[in-house]
Order: C-alpha cells, then structure tokens, then sequence
C-alpha cells in the first residue's frame, strides 16, 4: 500500500517541549494538566498554514526528543468541576449537550462503554460503572497510578495501567460486583519466562527484563474480536500482542523510536500504531516461517509532532492520527491504496484523543472543545460542530448508537451518543447526528 506526498512544509517543532530521562520512571500523575498548561501559554495555532502530506516529512531515527508525552508534575489542578447542566429535552435531535457527571476522585483519562454500561477510568485508581447516567457499581485497582485505557470484550474488562500491567476483571452478577480475575501476563507466566534468560531483552543501561511484560506505562490498547487478539501499546517504544482465551502473550514487536501512544486494530489483520517519535505506522500480521508476526507495511506519517491517538473507521478504508500540533491527519483507500487525503484542522492546541462513529469524527483536544467532522463519499469532510463545555482538556472519547435511533422526519439519519472524559474531573454526554447542517465554514 502506498501514501500520496503533497510539498514540505516544517512544522512548529513540539518535541523541544516534551523532555525527560527515560531511565527515571517516576510517573507523576497530573502530568496532562501540565501538558495542557504548557499548550495554552506556547503552542497557540492561531494561524496554523495549509498541511501538506506527512509523508513528505524526514525523521532521523532514535533522535526524538520524546522520551513520554505527559513528563510533568502540577501538584493542584487548575481546573474546577464541571457543574451539573441541564439535559436536552427527550424529544430534541439537535446535536448538544445532554448531561454531565462529575466525580470528585480525580481526572478522568480513560473511557468504554458496552451496551448499556459506561466505564470511566481515572487517576484516583477507581474505575466507575454507570448506566442510564446514574453509578451503577464500580472497583478499584490496589496498584498506584492512573487507568490509561479500557477495553470490554463480552462479559471482561480489561484495564491498562502505569505499573505496565494489564488488569483482567468481569461482573459477579449476583451482587452487581466486578471482581478481578486475572492480569496480563500471567503470574504463573511471567515467573517461568524469567526463569530462561534467553526470554530476556535488554532495555537501557544494560539492564534486562522478560519479555512478556511491558516495562512502562501501557498507554493504549485495541481489540480484534475476529481473531481474538488484544493489542497493547506502551511508553516502552513497544506493542505486545495477546491471546485473549489463555491470556499469553503470543507477539511482542519493538513499534516506534518513542513512546506508543496508540494503537488500533483493523479488519483484514492490519493494526495501525502512533508514537511520540511523530510517526503512524501500517502493520500487518504475516506468516513468518512457523510463526505469525506482525511486518511494517509501510510509515504514513513522519512528522516533527507527537502522535496522540489513531482510529481506524468504515472496516479500514479510513484512518485518522491525531498530534500534538492541533491537527488530524487522514489517509483514505483508494483502489485498496490507503491515499493521504489531508488535516483537519479545528483545535488550536493538541489533539488528544478520537472517535468514529459511522459517517463522524469526533476529535478532544486541550483546548478543552470536540470537534465533530462528517466524512463524505468523496473522502472530504464537512467540519459540523465545536462542542464546548469542558473545563479542562479533554483526554478520552467513546461513542454509541443512540437506541431511539433518530429523526423519523429525516430519511437515513442517524444519531450517536457520545461521552468525553477531562482532566476537569467530569464526563459529559453528547448527542451527535450525522444529519446535522453544517454551521461552520472553514
């Protein structure tokens, strides 16, 4: 597969603002809050030029500034609680606010929802359950840190967290109980694969560690349900691939020159990953002499800023890398070619998370705004709504098919809701349609 190139344009270089020893591991919590102060008072993007093809851009390998996207400490958050707002009237199919819910217990960073549950991590250690907009149950990982990702496969959880360990939970539906039943890798795993030193590789200042086991913060997981993998992305520059029946680990492949700040799954084996180091990279899994691995099919973006997050929409036939630059790159297929199609470009400050949604995408910023964009057959997109409210930066987004569907008046519309979490402690519910006029000329 190949990407279009478009004439070299440097971009504002953000890397010299994100710096920190790799070897130190100190993790503090608060560091998005920082980040986003850095962004308000530095990285202002209010005349942001015409974007060209990333692919156009050169990178020297092992030369990234990056050493972990969020290296700052702010010890009391700038941000206060969002207060609670009014929902939107039942009947409404305007797309807005419909409610919020505010946590005391610290910064929301991570979010899923499945069926009729919405799951919200944050660095409190908690993870809360919420149904019909009300706490439905929750629990609460013994281990010190945030919860950077949540993924729900059927009846289990699995959650991502500081300490590089995946935590595996499921419902007790006797008492309404989650109850922790496993973690990635397993125990038993892990201590037979440290007991062959051949299983070992060497990670910095000669030091080794087992394979197996992510050795930094593991900042973003994807799951493939049709193959029943579970795919783990971390600041250890790698991506570990895992088995969701047994729990082992079956791959572990070294991504990015920098920390792995995303990764998503795709229909057809392709996995797409994006790193501090300024690259989205194509993976596909491939039978190599007896085992299957994972080769890089090719880089579609080399750029000068951090890559935040990737989604993957419509089966891949679109993909999306959000930066640290404000902007949203996206590659389009063509004649089975995934084409570079352009930015997007409606934040003045870093992009730090996405959703798609049939025809939507969705983008949270530091900005503290989403941006919800409509992907035309064409492959253009019509800019639709800035939805703003948040206090903070907002650093997570989930979305799902709104069950009244929508405007029985407008043939083919099609409603979704989605939630956003923010370093201001709350989560915010939002109606979305792909049917909304378009309010907003670029």
């Amino acid at each position: 597969m190949t990407s279009t190139s478009s004439p070299t344009l440097r971009r504002t270089k953000f890397g010299n603002l994100i710096k920190l020893d790799i070897n130190s591991l100190d993790y503090h919590e608060d560091s998005d809050v920082e980040l986003y102060n850095h962004h308000r008072h530095h990285h202002r993007l209010e005349n942001a030029p015409a974007t060209p093809s990333p692919s156009s851009y050169n990178t020297t390998p092992n030369a990234s500034p990056y050493t972990s996207f969020s290296p700052w400490n702010q010890p009391i958050s700038p941000f206060i609680n969002s207060p609670w707002l009014q929902p939107s009237p039942p009947n409404s199919n305007q797309t807005g606010l419909l409610g919020s819910l505010v946590r005391e217990q610290g910064h929301v960073y991570s979010l899923a929802v499945s069926s009729d549950l919405l799951y919200t991590g944050s660095d409190s250690k908690n993870i809360h359950v919420w149904k019909n907009m009300q706490q439905f149950s929750g629990f609460k990982s013994n281990t010190t840190g945030l919860v950077k990702a949540i993924v729900v496969s059927k009846q289990r959880i699995f959650t991502a967290h500081q300490d590089g360990k995946i935590r595996v939970w499921k419902l007790h539906k006797n008492n309404n109980e989650y109850k922790r039943i496993g973690s990635l890798p397993s125990t038993k795993d892990y201590i037979v694969c440290s007991m062959n030193m051949k299983k070992y590789v060497e990670i910095r200042r000669k030091k080794k560690v087992p394979w197996i086991r992510h050795f930094d913060v593991v900042s973003c997981m994807s799951l493939d349900e049709e193959s029943g993998m579970l795919y783990s992305g971390s600041w250890d520059k790698t991506i570990k691939v895992w088995r969701l029946s047994d729990y082992k680990c079956m791959e572990s492949f070294n991504a990015h020159d920098d920390a792995v700040n995303a990764v998503a799954a795709c229909y057809g084996g392709f996995v797409f990953s994006g790193g501090a180091d300024g690259t989205v990279k194509m993976w596909r899994k491939e039978l190599v002499g007896k085992y299957t691995r994972h080769v890089l099919v090719e880089n579609l973006l080399n750029g000068e800023n951090s890559v935040t997050s990737v989604v993957v929409a419509d089966e891949g036939r679109a993909v999306y890398g959000g930066a640290s630059d404000g902007m949203v790159s996206y590659w389009w297929r063509v004649m089975g070619n995934l084409e570079y199609g352009g930015a997007l470009r409606g934040h003045k400050m870093a992009v730090l998370c996405l959703a798609t949604a049939g025809k939507l995408v969705m983008s949270g910023s530091a900005d503290k705004s989403i941006c919800v964009w409509r992907r035309e057959e064409d492959g253009e997109h019509l800019w639709l709504r800035v939805l703003t409210g948040h206090g903070g930066p907002v650093k997570c987004l989930a979305v799902e098919v709104e069950e009244d569907g929508g405007d029985e008046e407008v043939v083919n519309d099609q409603r979704w809701r989605l939630y956003s979490g923010s370093l201001d402690k709350s989560i915010k519910v939002w109606r979305v349609s792909e049917n909304a006029y378009q309010i907003i000329n670029r």
